[in-house]
């Protein structure tokens, strides 16, 4: 099995979420957490078969990454 991890974060100014993984390679963004895991889930497979990469047993993991603003 290989392991992608895809890194989802807020963007605050253009106020989505983003995901991204340059082992894919992958960058999405969409306003809804839900909808842009199911783009992943939908796309990954597709680019790594482009890019010539293991995809037939590819699993995704998905990590969330979170900022703080201090004032």
């Amino acid at each position: 099995m290989t392991e992608y991890t895809v890194l989802l974060a807020w963007d605050e100014e253009a106020q989505k979420w983003y995901a991204q993984n340059d082992d894919i390679p992958i960058i999405l963004e969409d306003a809804s957490l839900d909808t842009l895991i199911h783009r992943v889930n939908l796309a990954a497979p597709e680019l790594l078969e482009m890019n010539e990469k293991p995809h037939a047993d590819m699993h995704l993991l998905f990590r969330m990454e979170a900022q703080a603003v201090v004032a």
